[in-house]
């Protein structure tokens, strides 16, 4: 479970974020939406500790983020591209990351050729360097990577961005099939209203650094949100 405890984060005196609780139940697709400046990077930027609270915490199955770095074995996130290591193959990277997570180099290539259809051809093989890929397929890199060593916590920011329709679906299906897993905690944030309420089984909406909707998904999930927004 991920609590969320009185946290709020200032810049120059301009909360930020505000959110006095918020619980994330083990096993849930969680889905963070709302517009520019809304929050949500803000947000999973304190769960990951990149940056510090104002106030509050977070805890991460037990682990109070800001103190403790033992929820970091358990958690993957791919935010941006800063999360990739630029002058290194795609193949080089994903071997790294396993083994900063205890995985050999036959668990990677397994990985690897379980999402062969999700790289399209576009990745591995051609002797790239991860900066000179395009934004589209750099997170197709980064998305990946999250998946090595099984983590119990996985954390996207605006996955479904710079992505070709084709990739759209197949990242649906592999979020989907994330979320079968009910001792996997998945965490979207997206503009993308459709996509995310798609595959998440909760959406909640920042406006403004404060939750305005915190919603079970149903068939009027969508239409509810688009309505919220478009005022």
């Amino acid at each position: 479970m991920i609590q969320v405890n009185n946290l709020s984060k200032k810049y120059n005196e301009v909360t930020v974020l505000n959110i006095e609780t918020l619980e994330i139940p083990q096993g849930q697709s969680f889905g963070l939406v709302g517009n520019n400046g809304a929050g949500k990077t803000t947000f999973f930027s304190l769960l990951l500790d990149l940056i510090q609270p104002s106030t509050g915490n977070i805890v991460n199955n037990g682990v109070e983020v800001s103190t403790s770095e033992n929820w970091k074995p358990f958690t993957a996130s791919f935010l941006d591209e800063s999360f990739l290591i630029g002058y290194l193959t795609p193949e080089e990277y994903f071997y790294f990351i396993g083994d900063l997570r205890g995985q050999n180099k036959a668990d990677i290539d397994a990985l690897l050729s379980k999402h062969e259809d999700f790289f399209n051809g576009e990745i591995l093989k051609n002797k790239k360097y991860l900066r000179d890929l395009s934004k589209g397929n750099q997170k197709k890199v980064g998305i990946i990577a999250t998946l090595i060593g099984n983590p119990k916590v996985v954390i996207l920011d605006e996955p479904f961005a710079n992505l070709d329709p084709t990739t759209v679906n197949r990242l649906k299906k592999i979020i989907k099939e994330l979320a079968e897993d009910p001792e996997v905690t998945i965490l979207v944030s997206s503009h993308d209203l459709i996509h995310t309420v798609e595959v998440c089984e909760r959406i909640v909406a920042l406006n403004k650094g404060e939750i305005v909707k915190d919603i079970q998904t149903s068939k009027e999930t969508l239409q509810e949100l688009e309505t919220f927004f478009a005022v």
